[in-house]
């Protein structure tokens, strides 16, 4: 049944809200995919904004005590590590500039609802450098806006946000009249429907709907699980002690080595977990000799953060932490500790495909993040990165333009070590990133000198059109191949030879040395050697490079320099 008359939202009603504005959001992902402007096959919006939100879910989800301030920072913390795309990092500022508000109150009403939608936007569009109209920030705005119009209007909270949602609603639907790419594609900003989505959801347990919160209160992260035992298992405890350490390893173990160490934990209790990486071992257990635990341990290291709790006095304490979240901050303190820098300078990429990561590791990067197009990393993963570079001065090459954003949130969270986020929106511009770093040169001077050469390379890529549509008056079809430049769609066609050449011939110029050609996944060197060819024969003073790439959904991506 519906509530009417509310004037008042604490803290375990605000959970509520949001972890089912967050499964709102999982269950129409893939509709808000489809809403992205270019018809590519990694559209991912609502992937991005989804893995965002259920990044502060899970933590929210997990809370045993549900106050105010925990709540608050439950879904700013992590929303701001599990941010992923542009979208996916506005939505986490805007979360972040909500719940400085919120923090400071035992419950919210419409005064302090309007303030904090305030403080949110205001957050949001600090974090982006050209914030742009017609997208999610300028429906954050709307709905903003109506929420201090309505504090004069009324005190109950079930009209107050009813009545931003619609308004909300209705500037998403004004939104393709703000940026022409929307109109022309006929589809409304994807990342303020995501928004709308979530503001939906949180209106609907806002109103008492049913809503099942059981997938945030056990999750599965890699091999191990976290699992919130209830009152009733509590009172038949089989094993009595929840054991944890941490054992920092003489040597790495083995496959084999981690499977014993498993074995024996089973042979004195349950509830097991272990995390292991080639430093430490995380373990948790619960058993009724944690001596034996301890001894088995001491035999491959030492230990410490050694912590045994009687589970049968303290009947609070039976939240086993996401495996995932355990492993990945476990990571964090360790390699922080183990990656002391030990030069000035260091250097991260993003990269997707086998061939391209080779050429960066070649080129001295330290530390490689898997992703790209068709996965963009979370802030959090750029983190793990920067925690394992022994250097005290940080590049990063993001290598697309929709996790510069990630990255620029990730340096900001850093706290040890200096971070410089060069802006290469493609694989080719943190090639040449790469190639123009000058040990010589000071950590800042260096991240000027990279950055400005980045103008001096021009991109291409040759993927296909997922479906129907019209973009810079480029009438496309579902499976037509689209050369993709750095500012926009160059060619489109039938024929994949053909659209590639011609977007080509768009991007040489009097001044053009160089094309290099990276040939993904599914097209073989054969092939890619006679499309060299044929470059080499139109352009005979030009250079024609040819390369495995690897890369996924993308047949070539290539570059003019």
């Amino acid at each position: 049944m519906g509530s009417v008359g509310i004037e008042k939202i604490d803290a375990p009603l605000l959970a509520k809200m949001f972890l089912a504005g967050a499964k709102n959001l999982d269950a129409k992902k893939e509709w808000i995919n489809e809403l992205n402007v270019f018809p590519v096959p990694d559209g991912d919006t609502g992937t991005n904004m989804s893995m965002t939100i259920l990044s502060a879910a899970k933590e929210v989800g997990a809370l045993e005590k549900k106050d105010m301030k925990s709540v608050a920072k439950a879904i700013s913390s992590g929303s701001l590590r599990g941010a992923r795309g542009n979208s996916g990092v506005i939505l986490s500022q805007l979360f972040r500039g909500f719940t400085k508000v919120i923090a400071h109150y035992g419950y919210i009403d419409t005064v302090i609802l309007a303030e904090a939608c305030d403080k949110a936007v205001e957050t949001a569009y600090k974090a982006v450098m050209k914030p742009k109209e017609g997208t999610i920030l300028t429906v954050a705005r709307g709905a903003a806006d109506k929420a201090i119009d309505m504090v004069d209007e009324t005190d109950d909270l079930t009209v107050f946000v009813k009545a931003v949602i619609d308004e909300a609603e209705r500037i998403l639907k004004k939104t393709p009249d703000m940026l022409p790419v929307l109109k022309q594609a006929g589809v409304v900003d994807s990342g303020g429907q995501g928004l709308v989505v979530v503001l939906q959801g949180a209106y609907d347990a806002l109103m008492g709907k049913e809503i099942d919160y059981g997938s945030f209160e056990k999750e599965k992260g890699g091999s191990a699980e976290f699992v919130k035992i209830s009152p009733e298992t509590e009172v038949q405890i089989k094993f009595g002690y929840c054991t944890e350490f941490i054992i920092v390893l003489d040597k790495p173990l083995d496959d084999r080595e981690v499977a014993e160490y498993k074995a024996f934990l089973t042979s004195i209790g349950d509830s097991i977990v272990v995390v292991a990486d080639d430093e430490i071992v995380k373990t948790h257990v619960h058993t009724n000799d944690p001596g034996l635990a301890i001894q088995e341990a001491l035999r491959h290291g030492s230990l410490s953060r050694i912590k045994i709790d009687n589970m049968r006095e303290e009947h609070q304490e039976r939240l086993i932490k996401d495996a995932e979240k355990l492993a990945a901050q476990q990571l964090e303190e360790e390699t922080e500790k183990t990656a002391a820098p030990t030069k000035e300078m260091g250097f991260i990429s993003v990269s997707a495909g086998a061939g391209l990561s080779e050429i960066f590791s070649g080129l001295g990067v330290d530390v490689i993040i898997e992703g790209g197009q068709t996965m963009n990393p979370s802030t959090d993963d750029i983190l793990n990165a920067i925690g394992r570079v022994p250097a005290k001065n940080i590049f990063v090459l993001p290598n697309n333009k929709n996790i510069i954003l990630a990255a620029n949130q990730a340096a900001e969270l850093s706290e040890e070590k200096k971070v410089y986020v060069i802006p290469t929106k493609t694989i080719p511009q943190g090639i040449t990133a790469l190639i123009n770093f000058m040990p010589e040169l000071s950590a800042q001077e260096n991240a000027g000198h990279m950055t400005d050469e980045l103008s001096n390379v021009k991109s291409g890529q040759i993927t296909y059109a997922v479906r129907d549509t019209v973009i810079d008056d480029k009438e496309i079809k579902q499976n037509d191949f689209m050369g993709i430049g750095d500012a926009g769609i160059l060619s489109v066609g039938p024929d994949m030879e053909g659209t590639l050449l011609s977007m080509v011939e768009q991007l040489v110029d009097e001044d053009s040395g160089i094309i290099s050609l990276y040939y993904g996944d599914g097209v073989t060197e054969d092939e890619a050697q006679a499309l060299a060819a044929k470059l080499a024969e139109k352009y005979g003073d030009l250079e024609v490079e040819v390369n495995d790439g690897g890369q996924p959904i993308y047949y070539y991506i290539l570059s003019v320099e």
